[in-house]
């Protein structure tokens, strides 16, 4: 019986090994292929940031003043909230919300979009995020990068909600040559 069990665990750690080499080979297959196939994309969604409704957007909720410490408290709320509130709810039914829905929509590897102000708070989005403040991330801050902006591309991540590997571009929205807010743009690699 022993010599049963002992082949049974052996036959499984060496399926479980095989699984994990395949797994960190696909990895790196994916994470070599995505800056080619990332760079390809990056002018349509270069085109997307310079839309006029994601920018007036923008400049809503910048003129509106929220305090850094309003944005965190609403961040801390956020993230103890499971499902989706009046207020995310809000975010995700806007006009501008419903018009990055169907940008996000245009093809199958975009898989979540999201719009911030010039902190990094979230103004639309077309799924709840994880939090409210992005200001803090670098998503945000490296493309926001002070108002300067920059175009900045996340490392490969696999994603558990959507069982794919994801990077987020994250892209500043420019008002003239200065930054006034940023929007990241989930793409899954596995559909690019």
């Amino acid at each position: 019986m022993n010599s049963i069990k002992s082949n049974f665990f052996s036959k499984r750690c060496v399926q479980v090994a095989f699984g994990v080499v395949l797994t960190a080979c696909s990895i790196l297959s994916i994470a070599e292929e995505a800056p080619a196939k990332l760079h390809e994309i990056l002018p349509d969604l270069e085109v997307w940031s310079t839309d006029q409704a994601l920018i007036d957007a923008v400049r809503q909720q910048n003129s509106e003043g929220l305090t850094l410490a309003t944005i965190q408290e609403r961040d801390a709320v956020w993230r103890a909230t499971s499902g989706v509130d009046d207020f995310m709810a809000e975010l995700m039914s806007s006009a501008v919300a419903k018009h990055m829905l169907t940008l996000e929509q245009s093809k199958p590897y975009f898989v979540e979009f999201f719009l911030m102000d010039n902190q990094g708070a979230n103004v639309a989005m077309t799924n709840k995020t994880s939090d409210y403040w992005q200001g803090d991330e670098e998503k945000f801050t490296e493309s926001f990068k002070g108002g300067a902006g920059n175009t900045y591309m996340s490392d490969v991540k696999f994603d558990e909600s959507s069982q794919a590997y994801l990077v987020q571009v994250s892209i500043p929205i420019m008002d003239g040559d200065k930054a006034i807010g940023a929007m990241t743009i989930g793409v899954n690699l596995d559909e690019l």
